[in-house]
């Protein structure tokens, strides 16, 4: 019984999450056929921009979704908390640790979820793609994932309204793969990777737009 409205809960706001969006954004979706057909058990690493990124990621993919969201945000009110949740998000104590968070994220993928994640770690604030911190690395290891790549950028081509969504190739989970020791050097590497994918598909929106790409 609590599964079944659990359920019904999840499909009724992704439904309304589906609507808001498209009525709120003109929603474009380059490489849409490269949304992978796994319902689950893959990451999904994009570009941070506004707080609105992880609903807008679920209203254009399909699947269960799992991420991660600061404490803070499931205190602005009941609602957002509700909303939140059912979109899969889970808090995080900032300066609390990583291991509890990235355990519940590699769960979650084995469970057959799909983990969304910003690789930045914090929101660009002009449009920028900074450099990815390891936890997208270690995660992909530990869980033995594949990670598509998404960029996400808003208000381009002078409307407000414009959402442009970019779908990268997937990476497979073999090419992911991290050593026993998973030193820096090589979780450096696999995020640089993931990243400059971001970066990419971030150029062809620009080069889809013809606006003049932001300098790193």
């Amino acid at each position: 019984m609590k599964n079944s409205i659990g359920n019904f809960l999840y499909r009724f706001l992704r439904y309304f999450v589906q609507f808001y969006f498209f009525l709120k954004y003109k929603i474009k979706v380059y490489n849409r056929h490269k949304l992978p057909k796994l319902r689950g058990g893959y990451i999904i690493a994009c570009n941070h921009q506004k707080y609105s990124d992880p609903p807008a990621i679920t209203a254009v993919a399909r699947g269960r979704f799992s991420f991660m969201a600061k404490a803070e945000l499931f205190q602005k009110n009941v609602f957002f908390t509700l909303l939140i949740r059912a979109c899969g998000a889970f808090p995080v104590v900032r300066g609390g640790g990583d291991n509890a968070a990235i355990d519940r994220s590699v769960s979650d993928l084995k469970k057959g979820r799909i983990f969304v994640i910003f690789p930045e770690g914090t929101r660009s604030k002009d449009g920028k793609i900074g450099k990815a911190k390891s936890g997208v690395a270690l995660i992909a290891g530990m869980a033995n994932a594949p990670v598509l790549p998404v960029c996400i950028m808003y208000g381009l081509g002078g409307n407000k309204k414009n959402l442009d969504f970019a779908v990268g190739d997937i990476i497979p989970a073999e090419e992911l793969k991290i050593g026993e020791n998973g030193d820096r050097k090589e979780l450096k590497r696999i995020s640089g990777r993931i990243m400059d994918g971001i970066k990419e598909l971030q150029r062809q929106i620009y080069e889809e737009r013809g606006v003049e790409i932001i300098s790193e």
